[in-house]
């Protein structure tokens, strides 16, 4: 984290728990001290029980279930409604999502019901933000990347040659072009757009499972 944070010199790092209200509100008093006020959040956190990533959706336990859905889902929520003071008008909020929230992707599980109730947050906050300050509320839903939280997914290598395979570019997509999507939602080029899963997988989806 230090050494990406020096390489796009970032002025500052702060831990935070976001399964405790506390420390969401210590970082948004952190960020108000720091800042004054902020345009745009990424919301790019997600977990799940390593154990759910593999076999059999039906036999994760409620404590793992209630803990991915805690942190990959109603954390988004709790960021933004205690960012929400502080949000400048017209700001924008977006968090990362994947196919697997609609279509049964074996081994993907769990993180796969997290997902669909992550999209389903990111319509209904775009309804209330959008209402109280403008704020435009997005998701990216991105093709099979090979970072380190793939990494915890069973048979990812496999998921990803499929995707290639069956994507009309006959190639995955690369995190470069997962941040200009990002930076397109979060720029006034995207004025009218909200509330939207937006797909970047190199039309992945357009093919399906």
């Amino acid at each position: 984290m230090e050494k990406i944070a020096t390489k796009i010199d970032v002025s500052f790092i702060e831990k935070c728990d976001v399964s405790s209200d506390e420390d969401i509100k210590n970082l948004v008093g952190f960020v108000k001290e720091k800042w004054g006020s902020i345009d745009i959040i990424v919301h790019s956190i997600a977990f799940a029980n390593k154990e759910y990533l593999k076999d059999y959706y039906y036999k994760v336990d409620r404590q793992s279930f209630l803990q991915a859905m805690d942190i990959s889902v109603y954390s988004f929520t709790a960021i933004a409604r205690e960012f929400l003071p502080i949000f400048n008008e017209g700001g924008n909020l977006l968090t990362l999502t994947y196919y697997g929230s609609e279509k049964v992707i074996f081994t993907y599980n769990l993180m796969g019901v997290a997902k669909a109730g992550l999209e389903a947050s990111v319509k209904y906050l775009a309804r209330d933000l959008g209402e109280l300050k403008g704020i435009r509320v997005n998701a990216i839903s991105a093709g099979p990347i090979k970072t380190l939280a793939a990494s915890g997914i069973s048979n990812f290598s496999n998921i990803q040659r499929i995707a290639e395979e069956r994507s009309p570019l006959k190639r995955t997509v690369s995190i470069d072009e997962v941040g200009k999507t990002a930076l397109f939602l979060c720029s006034d080029l995207a004025s009218g757009i909200t509330g939207e899963i937006i797909y970047v997988d190199a039309g992945y989806h357009i093919i399906g499972m």
